[in-house]
Parts: structure tokens; sequence; C-alpha cells
């Protein structure tokens, strides 16, 4: 794949939704743990996808997040590993929106028409052509439609009044943004100035993130060199 933080820029810097999310994240992995091999990891997910039992968006959940397979980390919530896909791979655990991209990328695979949904407080999947069709990976392998989402939205305390905003499919790119947001957070709580660094570096590189959050990388930069 070359050099990774000049692929990051370059997939990044195109379209919302004109590069591979699987890419990305695999670049990010490997940003972070550099023994992660970012085509080992995609390779390990054509394996997910060849031993699904058949290609539709019940057999997926179930082969994924099914009895004894891959499941949300409720016991260390905030671990930074829960958003490393690398590691979601190793460990078969991970947070709402990792678990929705290891579906979301199996699935493409899969030919499955799914986009991500960036609800506040949560992360979930829906059908593209199917309109009340959804799915919550870190709740377990069951298909759910718009009510249940706003169940679980209400069970959480999201933000606000509902409404049905919430359920909108997200660009790849918000999808990246805030997997990078929620390790700057765990690294900021962690006070891991290492891991922290790393982070700012990728979110650096996301024209969309605007000029303060280079100014704020070149701040942490002058406080580690």
């Amino acid at each position: 794949m070359g050099d990774g933080m000049e692929r990051f820029a370059e997939l990044l810097g195109g379209g919302p939704d004109a590069f591979a999310l699987d890419e990305a994240m695999a670049l990010i992995a490997n940003h972070l743990r550099p023994s992660a091999d970012p085509n080992r990891l995609l390779a390990r997910l054509d394996v997910l996808a060849e031993t699904c039992p058949a290609p539709d968006l019940e057999s997926l959940m179930e082969h994924l997040f099914g009895v004894g397979r891959f499941a949300g980390n409720t016991d260390d919530y905030y671990d930074p590993r829960n958003s490393l896909l690398d590691q979601v791979l190793d460990r078969r655990l991970g947070i709402p929106i990792s678990l929705s991209v290891l579906a979301l990328e199996v699935g493409r695979r899969l030919d499955l028409p799914l986009g991500g949904v960036g609800m506040p407080g949560h992360f979930l999947i829906r059908h593209r052509t199917e309109s009340d069709v959804f799915a919550d990976p870190f709740g377990g392998p069951a298909l759910l439609d718009a009510v249940a989402c706003r169940d679980i939205y209400q069970r959480l305390g999201g933000p606000g009044q509902w409404t049905n905003k919430h359920l909108v499919i997200v660009s790849r790119r918000s999808i990246v943004v805030r997997t990078l947001t929620n390790l700057k957070a765990t690294y900021q709580h962690r006070n891991d100035l290492a891991g922290l660094r790393s982070v700012m570096a990728l979110r650096a590189k996301i024209p969309s993130l605007g000029e303060g959050e280079r100014q704020e990388f070149r701040r942490l930069m002058a406080g580690l060199n």
C-alpha cells in the first residue's frame, strides 16, 4: 500500500464516499500499531465473507454476531483496541462503530447494500433498499426497525428529542472521522500522549476537519518533540 500516511491522506482527500472504508481503517490500525499488516487485515475480511452461509443481512448478522462470535466490549468500552480493526478481528470485541464497520465491509464483499448510521451516542447499520431494516452489531444479530432504533436511543439517554434524522446514512469519511474522534478522546482520557500524537497526525490529514485541527496537532508536536 506504499507509505501509510500518504495513502491515508490520498484516500480521505477525495470525495466523502470515494474511497474504500476497509483500507482506511486498515491504515489507521497500521499507523497506531505498525505490526498490523493492512493486507492481512483485508484478507481476513475476505475470509469472513467467503464463509458467510448466504448473501443476505440476516445471515451476515448471525455469522458475525451470533453466540460466540464478535461482540460488544461491555467490560472495557474505552479500551482503544476496540476501535482498531485488526484488534477487533483478533479479540472479537469492539464498540458500535467498529463492529458496524466490520459488518459493512464484510457485507460489501457480499454485494449487500448497507450503510452506516451515526445515531448520536450509538452507531447502527441500515439497509439501503429496505428502508425500515436496521441492525445494531453491538447489541447482537437481531434485525431492527426504526421504532427499535428509537428505543435504543432513548434507553441510552440520547441528547434531545428523537427525530428520524438520527437514522440517516452517513458518509465513509464521517465514519473515519468518528472513529478517530473516539480514539482521540480515549487517549486523552488515558493521558497516552504517544497514542494521541498518532491519532492527531491522522486527523490532520482530513480536509474536513479544518485548519483548527491542524493547529492543535502542531501544538501537540511542539510539546512532544
